[in-house]
C-alpha cells in the first residue's frame, strides 16, 4: 500500500460579524503569523477575500511588536452587511489559501512552487507509481485527514489489508540560520528516508529496500533527520496485527505555509525509487 494525504491546513470561518467581516479558526497546524495580508478562497462558491488586521494607525506600539492572535484578525470578502456576507458565505465553509502553482526554475534543480505539496506531491508519486506493473497487488488510498489527526487507526490498512506500507509526505526544510547547520533535508539531494519520527520507528528491512534499489539504480536518496514530525504510518503500523512501514518525502521547503517550493528531480527520483 502506498498512502499520501489529500487535505490541506486551512481555515473554517466560526462567525459572521455585523459589518460584514468574517471570524475564522485554524484546521490543523496553522502557523497564524503568516495569515496577515493573504488572500483566500472560502466554500464551495470560491468566494475571494483578504485577511486583515487591525489597521497600523489603531494600534498600540506593543501590538506592532507581536504576532497578532487569530482572534483578532478577520476575512473581508467585500461585503457592506452581515445580510451581504450571509448570501456568499455560511458559518462551517473552509477557506484555504489562494497561492497558484509556477515553474521558478527549469534548469538546475528544476524548482517549481505552489501551496499544498505537503502532500499532494506525495499523492502525484503514488499515481506515478500506480501505472507501473508489479508482480503483487497494490493499493493508493488518499488519506483526508492527516492534517487533523494523523488518520484514524485501522483506516485504511483494515479495508486495504496490506501487508506493507509506504506513506508518501513532505519533509520540513527552513533555510539554516548563517553559520549553522542545515536542521533537515535538502532539495535536489532526492527522496529523504525517515529511519524514526513521533509516529513510529521504520521496518528496517523495508529502509535497506530502498536504499538497496537506489544505490543500485544510482539514485540520490538522504535520510530524514530523525525524531521530528509524524506520518500516517504512525496508525498504519499499529493497524491489525501490524503492518511493516517506511515512509518517503519529497523534500519540500516551508511546509504548512501559505507557499512551498520543491524540485522537480527530488520528485522523479522518488518515484524512480
Amino acid at each position: 500500500m502506498v498512502d499520501a494525504h489529500t487535505d490541506e491546513v486551512g481555515l473554517m470561518i466560526i462567525s459572521i460579524q455585523k459589518n460584514g467581516m468574517l471570524g475564522f479558526r485554524a484546521v490543523g497546524g496553522l502557523d497564524q503569523r503568516l495569515l496577515l495580508a493573504k488572500r483566500v478562497v472560502i466554500g464551495e462558491k470560491r468566494i475571494k477575500g483578504v485577511i486583515l488586521a487591525p489597521p497600523i494607525h489603531l494600534s498600540g506600539e506593543d501590538e506592532l511588536e507581536r504576532v497578532i492572535k487569530m482572534e483578532q484578525l478577520a476575512i473581508d470578502i467585500g461585503a457592506g452587511s452581515e445580510e451581504e456576507a450571509k448570501g456568499l458565505v455560511k458559518l462551517g465553509d473552509y477557506a484555504t489559501i489562494d497561492t497558484h502553482f509556477e515553474v521558478l526554475s527549469e534548469d538546475g534543480l528544476r524548482t517549481v512552487k505552489g501551496k499544498a505539496f505537503d502532500d499532494r506531491a506525495g499523492c502525484a508519486v503514488a499515481a506515478a507509481l500506480a501505472t507501473v506493473s508489479t508482480p503483487w497487488t497494490s493499493t493508493f488510498p488518499s488519506a483526508p485527514r492527516k492534517k487533523w489527526a494523523c488518520a484514524a487507526p485501522g483506516w485504511p490498512p483494515t479495508a486495504s489489508r496490506p501487508t506493507w506500507a509506504s506513506p508518501g509526505r513532505h519533509c520540513l526544510r527552513r533555510p539554516a540560520p548563517q553559520g549553522g547547520r542545515q536542521p533537515d533535508d535538502e532539495l535536489g539531494k532526492g527522496p529523504a528516508i525517515t529511519i524514526m519520527d513521533h509516529s513510529f520507528i521504520a521496518d528496517k528491512r523495508l529502509v535497506r529496500l530502498l536504499t538497496d534499489a537506489a544505490e543500485a539504480n544510482g539514485i540520490p536518496y538522504q535520510f530524514k533527520q530523525p525524531g521530528i514530525g509524524g506520518t500516517d504510518a504512525g496508525a498504519i503500523h499499529l493497524s491489525r496485527s501490524g503492518v511493516p512501514s517506511v515512509t518517503v518525502a519529497v523534500p519540500c521547503r516551508y511546509i504548512h505555509n501559505p507557499v512551498s517550493i520543491l524540485s522537480l528531480n527530488d520528485f522523479d527520483n522518488t518515484v524512480a525509487s
